[in-house]
């Protein structure tokens, strides 16, 4: 994968039309609420202070009241919230508060890259648990040998899911709560597509399930679901022991997002839904004309219910890495491979929905192009 930022800046340099629907990074602007909010707090020279870990207690605050709002969970802003610089250093910093050497975590793979780099920065052992069709691209905990559970510590769970856009179904979630406070393990759960839902589908908090605030510990985020991928910001909710010990390792790798970023995602909060569902249509258009197209071409694509992503399998026999590289030095179509999440994940390639419906659409004839002399 390091090659291929070099490799694009060749083709775009010899003049290739590249079409980018590899990373998970949306070419919609961000809320105008945002922008103004950013403005006005920038101009105030105390929002260029350090902001440590407490933060903008206006961000903690608006951040509670939108948990409360959206899935009826009550939290301490204080006491069971953390800002962050993106959800990504937070699931890093989690493993390293609560793993130690000897220690196991489940690693789901496909899987955002960072639960398996944030294992191993904290020197404890991933146990990588496939994705497949066969359980719905869910993990089964109860399949895990006793011997594994006995050392696990923490569990990432990512639903609505990355790289593979599957949703979890509450009785799934009540069987997963259940199983980590029988074996006292941290269930980490990573939320950042829970706004983008289509078709009457509405993500849960895994907080709404009976009992998970016992185990879990929730990573929202601003960059799918608000456009903001630039501008890291973040926040973790859960049991108090657990945010605190997550500030305490954050104390020697950071001092907090900006704050008048954190202003700006509090202006943002207030108007979360409505802010949300506006980018959750413009992607349910993208997929509505996607999907078909990509049909049409000869590639299986069921059509999701939440994330910005395709997931596509592959024909047997295609390596996803070579799918890849064709696609891009063939017919300019940037493509993330299976491989890239891991090798559980080969047989499939990641289409990101960030590019207008024109291009979309070019898009997918073009892959059917190289489709056709697999």
């Amino acid at each position: 994968m390091e090659h291929l930022p070099a490799l694009k800046r060749k083709l775009l340099q010899q003049g290739v039309d590249v079409i980018d629907i590899g990373p998970g990074d949306a070419d919609f602007p961000p809320p105008e609420v945002a922008v103004e909010a950013l403005a006005r707090a920038a101009r105030d020279p105390a929002m260029s202070r350090y902001a440590f870990q407490i933060g903008l207690p206006k961000f903690r605050e608006s951040a509670a009241a939108y948990m409360l709002r959206r899935f009826g969970v009550t939290l301490d802003p204080m006491k069971e919230l953390l800002p962050l610089l993106g959800s990504k250093e937070g699931l890093a910093h989690l493993a390293m508060a609560i793993l130690n050497p000897g220690d196991v975590a489940l690693v789901p793979e496909p899987g955002y890259a960072v639960y398996h780099g944030g294992t191993v920065l904290a020197d404890a052992e991933p146990y990588l648990y496939p994705l497949t069709p066969r359980t719905s691209f869910l993990v089964e905990l109860e399949e895990l040998p006793p011997d594994i559970v006995k050392r696990m510590r923490l569990v990432f769970l990512n639903y609505p899911n990355n790289p593979t856009a599957a949703v979890a179904p509450r009785e799934y979630l009540e069987r997963t709560v259940a199983f980590c406070r029988r074996h006292d393990i941290v269930l980490a759960y990573d939320n950042p597509y829970c706004e983008l839902t289509y078709d009457g589908y509405v993500a849960p908090s895994i907080f709404e399930i009976p009992d998970a605030t016992d185990v879990a510990i929730e990573f929202h985020s601003f960059s799918k679901s608000f456009c903001m991928t630039g501008w890291r910001l973040a926040w973790a909710a859960g049991r108090a022991d657990l945010i605190a010990a997550m500030s305490r390792v954050k104390n020697y790798a950071d001092t907090g997002p900006f704050l008048a970023v954190q202003a700006a995602g509090a202006a943002v909060l207030e108007r979360a839904e409505e802010l949300a569902g506006g980018y959750a249509a413009r992607f349910r258009e993208r997929r509505d004309a996607m999907v078909p197209a990509l049909t049409a071409q000869g590639f299986e694509c069921d059509t999701p219910r939440a994330t910005m992503y395709l997931w596509l399998p592959l024909p047997d026999g295609m390596p996803s890495a070579a799918f890849q590289q064709r696609a891009l030095e063939e017919v300019g179509v940037v493509t993330l491979p299976g491989s890239a999440f891991g090798k559980g994940a080969e047989g499939f390639v990641r289409l990101a929905l960030t590019v207008a419906v024109p291009r979309l659409l070019e898009a997918a004839e073009r892959l059917g192009r190289v489709l056709a002399t697999v």
